[in-house]
């Protein structure tokens, strides 16, 4: 399965909170469309197939539809060929993680950071370790044809970069992690790459992420990962002291 469809199954895998709330599933799939592994004009699983993958009621899959309808992120066709489409708007997507960041505290902001480090820090390391000549070729490439012009670009090229790093780790359990954290906080945790100077900051760091993996220098290569990470972490709590 290739890196896209592996995320794309993560956004409709079950969710690890039992309780099912409408909410849960609506920013699964709002996070989804984000961060751009639900396109726009992709038809979404019908309500009792999503209900089914997720884990929940049907009635709390046509509820979290209902929301996102009104949020402009999907539209209803009927008939045959009809069903929830995503419907994405870079204005809509914008406001809706300006309000998540501002109803996220400091404390859950420094757990994602967290999370995030020791994840990507780890897959950092073990790759360093076990990567081989063509992997460092694939790495190379990677960050050779990086598009860092936009924030989306930026994005795009550090979610690539990471799971590229997570498959070298040879640990299919990182690898479907990292890909749960990109699905479900990427796209808050990098609001920073709308900024020119934090997508070349990210874009050196994975250079020094692939000199560390060419030297076999496990803890340069956890540094260099982290580092971008906690730089994201900082602008998100000015950020959020400014728009308070």
């Amino acid at each position: 399965m290739g890196s896209q469809n592996a995320a794309r199954a993560v956004v409709f895998s079950p969710l690890d909170d039992g309780t099912g709330r409408a909410q849960l599933v609506t920013q699964r799939l709002t996070d989804g469309i984000i961060s751009g592994m639900l396109k726009d004009g992709e038809r979404l699983p019908s309500e009792s197939d999503l209900a089914k993958r997720l884990g929940v009621a049907v009635t709390t899959a046509r509820e979290a539809l209902d929301i996102m309808r009104d949020q402009g992120l999907l539209r209803t066709r009927r008939g045959r060929e009809g069903g929830s489409f995503v419907t994405y708007d870079r204005e809509t997507a914008a406001k809706l993680l300006d309000d998540r960041l501002r109803s996220s505290s400091r404390i859950e902001l420094r757990d994602l950071c967290l999370v995030t480090s020791a994840l990507a820090g780890t897959a950092a390391e073990e790759a360093a370790d076990r990567a081989s000549d063509e992997d460092i070729e694939t790495l190379t490439v990677l960050a050779a044809n990086a598009d860092i012009s936009t924030a989306g670009g930026a994005r795009r090229a550090a979610a690539r970069f990471g799971l590229e790093i997570a498959a070298i780790s040879q640990s299919p359990r990182l690898v479907r992690e990292e890909i749960r954290l990109q699905a479900e906080s990427g796209p808050i945790l990098w609001l920073c790459l709308t900024e020119e100077k934090y997508r070349i900051l990210n874009r050196d760091a994975r250079g020094r992420v692939l000199e560390a993996i060419r030297r076999v220098d496990p803890a340069q290569a956890r540094e260099s990962t982290v580092q971008p990470i906690r730089a994201a972490f900082e602008w998100l709590i000015e950020q959020r002291v400014r728009e308070s």
